[in-house]
């Protein structure tokens, strides 16, 4: 049985967000980090998220490191 790989859509729904396109560019375009901030420290972040961000980095190679590299490089884009 096949499972779809994770996504940026379904990260931010793992995160609680709104995750359609639209609301995934709001959110990068209004949350630019500086190169020096690392994703999971990030202030906007609460504590459930930034717990996931952390636990899903520390699986190295897991399922959910592709949209999360993602979003930290279109985040630190922005910046």
């Amino acid at each position: 049985m096949e499972t779809e790989q994770p996504n940026l859509g379904t990260l931010f729904a793992q995160l609680g967000m709104d995750s359609d396109p639209a609301s995934i560019d709001r959110f990068i375009s209004a949350h630019p980090l500086q190169g020096d901030v690392k994703l999971i420290d990030a202030p906007f972040w609460n504590e459930r998220q930034a717990r996931f961000l952390k636990e899903e980095l520390r699986a190295d190679g897991g399922d959910w490191a592709i949209p999360i590299d993602e979003l930290n490089v279109r985040l630190h884009q922005q910046a």
